[in-house]
């Protein structure tokens, strides 16, 4: 029997998997599956409303059984955090270009940004600029800004957090951040030492307000270190 979980509840049904001695498979037994529809729901859910995977789920059996939710015989709590930030990562590998390519993207690529900024070799070929244009269609203003509100708990176990897209995206690789993290461990407000983040700041053009690519960090040390992160990490 294998599970399969989708928009109308949790459903356990007989599958006969193709034996194919050429055939690729990403798992060998494969145990639980989960439509695409349910994992597009759970993302829109989470985005919009604000839905933790558990309330999610917990709705889905609550379709499945709307008298006895509680005696839904599998729990794919589990499952579906993992498939999630899965299908969350997948989704967005498609949306850049790379979904069906072997090259693997570069830091900042999974983000887009500011399409009105210029951008040489985007959307302004620098070779054609000339005396007669003035200087601010070139030129791509940048804000530092911070929210020193989005606090974080130190997690109760680190290696259950693996990083799908480290560096990628608007914010800053681990490994890069960590070092220059490191050098101001000496001085660091020790009033912050159960949370992981006390904060979240990054850059953005000055225009329009859209973020940089590959430019956003965790505060770890409080609001007096903001600004230094930012400066050492651009």
């Amino acid at each position: 029997m294998t599970t399969v979980v989708d928009t109308s509840g949790v459903h356990s049904l007989m599958i006969r998997f193709c034996r194919c001695a050429s055939a690729l498979a990403s798992f060998t037994s494969p145990k639980t599956a989960f439509i695409f529809a349910v994992l597009d729901d759970f993302l829109l859910d989470n985005l919009e409303c604000g839905t933790l995977v558990m309330n999610y789920y917990s709705k889905l059996r609550r379709i499945t059984s709307s008298v006895f939710p509680h005696l839904v015989p599998v729990n794919r709590y589990r499952e579906l955090m993992r498939v999630g930030r899965q299908w969350r990562q997948l989704k967005q590998l498609k949306w850049h270009g790379f979904g069906h390519e072997k090259q693997k993207p570069k830091a900042g690529e999974l983000a887009l940004f500011c399409p009105a900024c210029p951008q040489p070799g985007v959307n302004i070929n620098l070779a054609e600029r000339n005396v007669s244009n003035p200087a601010w269609l070139y030129s791509r203003p940048l804000v530092m800004d911070g929210n020193f509100k989005a606090v974080h708990l130190f997690l109760a176990n680190l290696t259950d957090e693996v990083a799908l897209t480290d560096g990628l995206g608007f914010m800053v690789g681990d490994g890069r951040y960590k070092l220059h993290l490191a050098e101001a461990q000496d001085i660091a407000n020790t009033s912050c030492h159960k949370l992981e983040a006390t904060g979240i700041g990054g850059c953005a053009c000055t225009r329009h307000g859209c973020f940089v690519p590959h430019s956003m960090v965790d505060f770890q040390k409080g609001e007096r270190f903001a600004d230094q992160y930012l400066i050492c990490l651009m």
